[in-house]
């Protein structure tokens, strides 16, 4: 039932605050390593950080309850695979100190709302 409320509330991905925050965090990590020298790090970590935001907006868009959890899995992961990638990033000197603390609260975050999502979608 609540899940059903979720999406009668909820009229497109673009309303999800995870999907909003996700996008957020993606235009970050563009613009921190935009000018990393290390093309293949960069390019892991753009598309992992995208990863998050798309899953959201793909699950969402199936309609199917069943579909959207197993997506919003997808986005938690990819979110872990980002903070994971920063940490890296940060003993390399990608990042400074409190680049990596910004992002990775904002990784933090995205992930702890996505769980929500998850959780309303296991009721």
């Amino acid at each position: 039932m609540l899940a059903f409320f979720l999406f009668m509330t909820i009229k497109k991905f673009e309303d999800i605050l995870s999907w909003q925050k996700a996008g957020g965090l993606t235009v970050d990590v563009f613009r921190e390593f935009n000018d990393c020298r290390n093309w293949s790090f960069k390019d892991q970590i753009q598309r992992a950080s995208v990863s998050i935001m798309n899953n959201i907006a793909e699950g969402f868009e199936r309609k199917s309850n069943k579909d959207f959890r197993y997506f919003l899995y997808m986005a938690k992961g990819s979110c872990g695979e980002v903070r994971s990638m920063l940490s890296l990033a940060a003993r390399l000197n990608y990042v400074d100190s409190s680049t990596f603390e910004k992002l990775i609260k904002q990784s933090i975050e995205i992930s702890r709302l996505i769980a929500g999502l998850i959780k309303i979608l296991n009721f």
